[in-house]
């Protein structure tokens, strides 16, 4: 007997929080597997070792926040020296928390097997980076079909160590206007990747250029970036502190309602009337309840139980404070104490 799917409804899924992917990059990089692509000599390994230097220290990058972590870095066009020079003029910190490998078997289960085993060894790992792909492709097949399968196993590892994953890829001679299509090979890569992101040059020798990403889990953005041949990083120009990186005004409008409260219980439109006593920003019924099963598991950290149940009309939704609980240091309540309007 076939066996039966095994569903959800609407009504389930809208009403479950669920515990979003972890971004390595706040609004750039996420778990998963992620694609680096640009033309020789771009800065493309200047800039992927920056981002390994950066979760490994915990620092921003490019603008934007990391989770720390450790990180692998496979340098598998490099030898030792060549990768001492560059810490060297980077001005890298001496840590234990990034590692490198300048040789690796390929895909089809070795590579795989090998991440996982230094997982195991180093279980704080956030962020592997492959310099470059090529390396460990089995067949330069340049098909649709093939690409897609060739990512699976490292997909799946991926999102069962719960790590990001980046693969350094090159692009073709040839510029498309849109800068996917540049990526080489035959699309099967970026289907598969969670997200990419696509370094080009103005003009060889620049030094400035765009950074274009994209991914499931990322809002696309175009960052104008210039190569300091000092540092040998890649500078932001353009202000990439945007949607991504506000906090939440919803839920910064519940911190502080909540916590004179301590207790609600009640429809969509009765929050949105509760919370004019604390914040002037206008709230409407569906997308205070899309934001809450978003970001509620945020509210955890801030001492927050938030729920919700039906009754014969309507979802109901349900907030309850423990200030014992409350771990709040200067996220959600960096945001209030900059409203002068937000009592807490």
């Amino acid at each position: 007997m076939d066996k039966k799917f095994i569903t959800k409804t609407a009504a389930d899924i809208l009403s479950t929080i669920m515990q979003p992917r972890e971004m390595i990059v706040e609004g750039l990089i996420p778990q998963g597997i992620f694609i680096l692509a640009g033309p020789q000599k771009v800065g493309k390994s200047f800039l992927a070792l920056d981002l390994c230097i950066s979760v490994a220290s915990g620092q921003a990058v490019l603008g934007h926040d990391t989770v720390q972590g450790e990180c692998l870095y496979l340098g598998l066009e490099d030898t030792y020296r060549r990768l001492q020079n560059r810490l060297l003029l980077m001005n890298a910190d001496a840590t234990d928390s990034l590692h490198f490998a300048i040789a690796a078997d390929r895909l089809g289960g070795v590579l795989e097997n090998q991440i996982e085993a230094f997982h195991k060894e180093h279980p704080a790992l956030r962020l592997v980076v492959i310099d470059v792909f090529q390396l460990v492709r089995k067949k330069a097949t340049a098909y649709y079909n093939a690409e897609y399968r060739e990512l699976a196993g490292l997909r799946d590892l991926a999102n069962k160590l719960g790590i990001g994953i980046i693969m350094v890829m090159h692009t073709r001679k040839s510029r498309d206007r849109d800068p996917l299509n540049n990526i080489y090979g035959g699309g099967g890569f970026v289907a598969s990747a969670d997200g990419i992101c696509v370094l080009t040059e103005d003009s060889r020798g620049s030094g400035n250029g765009t950074l274009f990403c994209t991914g499931r889990e990322i809002e696309k953005v175009e960052l104008q970036v210039q190569f300091d041949s000092e540092s040998k990083r890649c500078v932001v120009l353009n202000d990439p502190t945007s949607k991504g990186n506000r906090e939440s005004k919803v839920l910064a409008a519940v911190y502080a309602f909540i916590r004179q409260k301590k207790h609600f219980e009640g429809s969509a439109t009765a929050l949105i009337q509760e919370l004019k006593s604390v914040s002037s920003e206008v709230f409407y019924p569906n997308r205070i309840t899309r934001d809450l099963i978003e970001e509620g598991h945020k509210l955890v950290y801030y001492g927050i139980l938030f729920g919700l149940k039906r009754d014969r009309k309507s979802r109901i939704i349900v907030l309850h404070y423990y200030e014992e609980k409350d771990t709040a240091e200067s996220t959600v309540t960096g945001v209030l104490k900059s409203r002068p309007m937000l009592e807490i």
